[in-house]
């Protein structure tokens, strides 16, 4: 069997070039590996007469393919399935393509490979030189090809060869109104819309002094055709090197223009493993975040446009090192802690708390080497024994190039920039380079003037609404705060949903001030200055600020969080702001705003969170995000429900995956429900509660209420209202404390067993007085809901002495669970009027009647305040007269 194939989402090009080979193959069939363009299909449903039957993979027997023609490509990712036809014993494959070279090129035994701007021009030689003539319907597609390829003859990589291929097609009856129809289309609506947010979205990065134009775009599902769209960009602003990252669904794609030598960026699609010319190329970026994609993109620009930074501009610091009196041991368990494959060697190994670096550089242990040491059982011996002495070192003023050549060409994976002895950072080859690179602020200044910086709005001071959304007292707590801290030689920020909620014109009084510096420090001065209490937690290096009017503010240290396993709690380090919004836990919250006088109210956007604001999305920061921190899960879901916003797919997925692997069971249950607590202190948690069913969570929530792991029409029914009971409670602006999160836990508890509930608690640890609360609760309330079925006419006494011992919360939880109308009514009547009344004469009163006090007085108080409730006694002067005549003063009863 032969097979006639070409990329995935096939062009026109693409598909013309199969037509052509048809001719040259005739007994071969034509088999797309994939899906193609949307005019391509158009084209296939409007004009092209079936006259070649194009067969489905699925109805080929891929082991019996004896012969291979692929078209215009090379790569055997691009060709999906088919690529499985590679491995056949004796496979025979004929190659036609016009893109350049690569390493990773599939080979033939017929290779028919030349530059010029399409693979169609190849074939009309080909028909050329062999007489062969096309038909109508035939030339017209291969001169589709030809003109969408080239871009009509002004894509750079046309040559003359190409316009001498149209010519000859054009002497064959070519339809120039159906080229035009599909090559020369005028943008829709819908597409003008996307160009639009593409242009909004757009970053300048200077790289070598070469401007390269970066965008990015979120879209629900995938939209045919983006190419066009990416093009007209290109034209419209003249930008000379284009590179577009855009999620569509679960997928990322990565479209690419250059118009200019200095940039390849086939080369750089290839990295992803997609193709391309040097003017034009795509890929499907795999296994990344948008955020990732983008990190690894600025790498490889930086790499292939060879930007000549200043290495103390991209080193990472402070540094973490060692001694070399340490032992391998100790070495590798921190290179585990760390995430990192290689540590410096210092005769002084710094201390990052008080800003001491590590001095006196001698050498490095990797980790390849201590675990082979501590194999061979020399883990008690010290670094100096085994470390690498013969390691270069860098000024802070040394240029990309010097570092090229160290990490690449001398295979160096760690080079120390070191001043004076002093070794001010490291510059390695993982991701934390790569993260550092990736802002445009760590740039050097000669390279990135301030007019070409990449997005006002990143950037963009908010000072105004501060002032127009917070109230007076905060923005002028928030200036002070910037004004100690330059007093303190640090910088100060405000940080996470204080910032979230500002965007959205929404006031939130939770300040979380970071500090660049020394958090514990700043807090305990600025409170002794404003004389404000201080509560310090050194494990995190945190404190709370607590001023005089019971105003708090979060005060933490800019910190880098590593986790010693899976679902464990956050270890802190010192580290900058980026690093800092970097470790948490979405976009949406990873904001600061400067508070420093010089920049105050000036935002801190590393992650092009406002757009994910904007666009109402949630979406973790890195793949591994939930296997760190497994909470994250129920944070999203409680911001989606509270923000109305859409946890984006490629979260989802990894929500799902590390629900899949059971990360629950290993991180303390406190943690769990103290989250839990969030969700159902929400005014609506429903729709948090559906998703964490979706996501097949209350098995671990609920394990032992078989009818609540499902979400059914009772638990909507209960959980509704609960509350509505709360949003009424709400209403009487009553003093009386209330915790939503308990009612909604009742309700959700309604149908079960109190044993479940003692369960519940114990396994997430409950306080024991908390714990008792809830049990009495709902032992008492379903007690007296079975009561009050019975007795639909009740006294106002009646209700007053059953309902009086209840918590507000086991009153809206009775409320929740009321089968019948006067229940509530009932609840209601007492809430708001019945439990406060008092009785009309007090104990003086009895005294001066000439009773003696003692325990006959509480009884005497209550039955007046029965016969008050129920309309007996309305007066003092009654309330005198039910008194004397029904307790005489020498009655025995009140001794």
């Amino acid at each position: 069997m032969e097979i006639i194939t070409t990329h995935i989402n096939a062009d026109f090009d693409s598909f013309a070039s199969m037509i052509a080979a048809k001719k040259l193959y005739p007994e071969a069939e034509l088999v797309f590996p994939g899906s193609q363009e949307k005019r391509v299909r158009d084209y296939l449903v409007q004009q092209f007469r079936n006259i070649y039957a194009f067969k489905k993979i699925k109805h080929i027997q891929l082991a019996k393919v004896k012969r291979l023609i692929i078209v215009d490509t090379r790569h055997a990712e691009r060709i999906g399935e088919l690529a499985t036809c590679l491995d056949n014993p004796g496979i025979d494959i004929h190659l036609y393509d016009h893109h350049p070279n690569s390493p990773t090129d599939i080979k033939g035994s017929l290779e028919v490979i030349e530059n010029l701007g399409s693979t169609t021009t190849i074939f009309t030689k080909l028909f050329q030189k062999n007489e062969i003539v096309p038909t109508p319907e035939e030339a017209t597609l291969m001169a589709l090809g030809i003109y969408q390829d080239t871009g009509n003859f002004l894509h750079s990589t046309t040559h003359p060869e190409d316009l001498v291929a149209a010519s000859w097609l054009l002497q064959h009856e070519v339809n120039l109104d159906v080229v035009n129809q599909f090559v020369s289309r005028e943008l829709s609506a819908q597409q003008v819309k996307f160009l639009g947010k593409l242009l909004k979205n757009a970053t300048i990065y200077n790289i070598g002094s070469v401007n390269v134009t970066l965008t990015k775009l979120i879209l629900p599902e995938y939209i045919d055709d983006f190419s066009s769209i990416v093009q007209r960009m290109v034209v419209m602003e003249n930008i000379d090197v284009l590179f577009a990252l855009i999620s569509m669904g679960e997928r990322i794609y990565l479209i690419a223009r250059s118009r200019i030598p200095e940039v390849n960026v086939g080369n750089i699609a290839r990295a992803y493993g997609g193709g391309g010319h040097a003017s034009a190329a795509s890929a499907t970026v795999k296994d990344m975040t948008l955020y990732e994609a983008e990190e690894k993109l600025v790498h490889l620009l930086h790499r292939h446009i060879q930007p000549k930074a200043i290495a103390g501009e991209l080193m990472s610091s402070p540094v973490i090192a060692v001694t070399p009196d340490v032992t391998i041991d100790e070495a590798n368990k921190m290179m585990t802690r760390y995430n990192v494959t290689v540590l410096p060697v210092a005769q002084k190994g710094g201390n990052p708390e008080t800003g001491e670096r590590p001095s006196c550089f001698m050498g490095m242990i990797s980790r390849m080497v201590a675990e082979k040491a501590i194999f061979h059982k020399l883990g008690s011996l010290t670094v100096s024994d085994y470390m690498t002495t013969e390691v270069a070192t860098l000024p802070a003023t040394a240029t990309l190039a010097d570092i090229q050549e160290l990490i690449i060409e001398n295979r160096q994976r760690l080079i120390p920039i070191v001043k004076s002895e002093e070794v001010m950072g490291v510059i390695t080859r993982t991701d934390l380079l790569n993260l550092l690179i990736n802002d445009p602020s760590h740039l050097p200044a000669d390279l990135l003037q301030e007019d070409n910086r990449p997005s006002v709005k990143r950037s963009r001071n908010l000072s105004g609404t501060m002032t127009q959304v917070l109230p007076k007292n905060i923005v002028v707590l928030l200036r002070d705060i910037g004004e100690a801290a330059a007093q303190m030689q640090c910088n100060a920020y405000v940080a996470g949903g204080f910032v979230r909620d500002l965007l959205l014109h929404i006031n939130n009084n939770d300040i979380d001030v970071v500090i660049e510096g020394d958090g514990i420090q700043f807090a305990k001065a600025y409170a002794e200055k404003n004389k404000a209490s201080v509560r310090t937690h050194e494990k995190f290096a945190t404190a709370t600020i607590i001023f005089p009017d019971d105003t708090r503010v979060d005060v933490a240290t800019a910190r880098l969080e590593y986790y010693e396993y899976p679902a464990a709690m956050p270890t802190v380090e010192l580290s900058s702001i980026k690093l800092d919004l970097y470790r948490r836990d979405f976009t949406i919250n990873a904001m600061a705003i400067h508070l420093n006088p010089e920049r105050f109210g000036t935002l801190a956007d590393y992650f092009s969170s406002q757009t994910d604001l904007k666009e109402r999305r949630i979406q973790v920061l890195h793949n591994l995000s939930f296997v760190e921190d497994p909470t994250r899960i129920f944070r999203a879901i409680r911001f989606e429900g509270r923000l109305d916003f859409q946890i984006t797919r490629h979260t989802e997925k990894l929500i799902k995956n590390a629900v899949d692997m059971h990360l629950f069971d290993r991180f303390e249950e406190s943690r769990f429900f103290y989250e839990l607590k969030l969700i159902l202190s929400e005014n609506n948690p429903l729709p948090a509660l559906k998703r964490l069913a979706s996501f097949k969570l209350f098995p671990f929530l609920w394990p032992d209420l078989r009818p609540n792991l499902k979400i059914d029409r009772r638990f909507v029914h209960f959980i509704t209202q609960a509350s509505r009971s709360i949003s009424w409670f709400k209403l009487l602006y009553l003093p009386e404390k209330l915790e939503p999160w308990i009612v909604h836990l009742l309700a959700i508890m309604s149908r079960s067993r109190t044993k479940e509930l003692v369960n519940f608690c114990t396994r997430f640890d409950l306080p024991i007085k908390l714990q008792k609360k809830l049990v009495q609760q709902k032992t008492d309330v379903e007690r007296i809901a079975k009561d009050m079925l019975k007795r639909p006419y009740m006294k106002p006494s009646e209700i007053y002495w059953l309902l009086g011992d209840l918590d507000n919360e086991g009153l809206l939880y009775l409320m929740t669970i009321a089968r019948k109308k006067h229940i509530q009514q009932a609840v209601s009547l007492f809430v708001t009027t019945l439990r406060n009344e008092t009785p009309l004469i007090n104990g003086n009163e009895l005294k001066e009647l000439g009773y003696k006090p003692g325990p006959a007085f509480r009884s005497m108080l209550n039955h007046l305040i029965e016969v008050q409730l129920d309309g007996q006694v309305t007066t003092h002067d009654q309330a005198l007269s039910f008194i004397t005549s029904t307790y005489p003063v020498n009655d025995t009863r009140l001794v």
